[in-house]
């Protein structure tokens, strides 16, 4: 049964999202966190930041991780093949179909009709992770999180990844540093 969830889970996901990457996130986290309370929004925000980091698509990545925590290799496999599946299936139909009716303007209109709702659903996920940062690191600091790494991407030709690794390495040695400062070794 656990694993036709998983299944169940990672089609539905897959199915109704539309938009890319970062769209099924907000998807995947109504089946994982909501719906299935297969882990909490703190874990579930972890998975996709470490997930983001690693290449690939992130649906992907996320039902390989939710789907081994939750059901071991099978979950793993069973999440992978339903995140994978309806998106290999719709781009062939989809494509096909929008490749048929392209000069139609009510195709052209549909496609870009799905611009700001995939750009909502974004900023909810977006509000929802810097209220998580702020959990921790309190408003004013998560903020300014915000601001900078912001500047860093707008104004810096800085991929997100070297960003994100830069942030990985400070919080791993950043207190490693204070602390022998702290000590008066340094």
């Amino acid at each position: 049964m656990r694993y036709f969830q998983i299944f169940v889970g990672f089609f539905r996901a897959g199915m109704l999202c539309f938009g890319g990457g970062p769209a099924s996130i907000p998807f995947v986290h109504r089946e994982a966190v909501v719906r299935y309370k297969w882990m909490d929004d703190e874990e579930f925000s972890e998975a996709v930041v470490i997930g983001n980091t690693l290449p690939g698509p992130i649906n992907t990545k996320l039902a390989g991780y939710i789907g081994f925590r939750v059901g071991g290799f099978w979950g793993m496999l069973s999440a992978i093949l339903a995140a994978v599946l309806p998106t290999a299936v719709l781009m062939v139909v989809l494509m096909t179909t929008l490749a048929h009716f392209s000069e139609y303007p009510w195709a052209r209109g549909m496609t870009r009709a799905m611009f700001p709702v995939v750009g909502v659903m974004l900023a909810v996920m977006g509000w929802q992770f810097l209220a998580l940062a702020a959990k921790g690191l309190k408003w004013p600091v998560a903020i300014a999180h915000v601001i900078v790494v912001g500047a860093m991407v707008w104004f810096l030709p800085l991929h997100p990844a070297i960003i994100l690794a830069g942030l990985f390495a400070w919080a791993f040695l950043g207190h490693k540093i204070t602390a022998l400062f702290k000590r008066g070794n340094v």
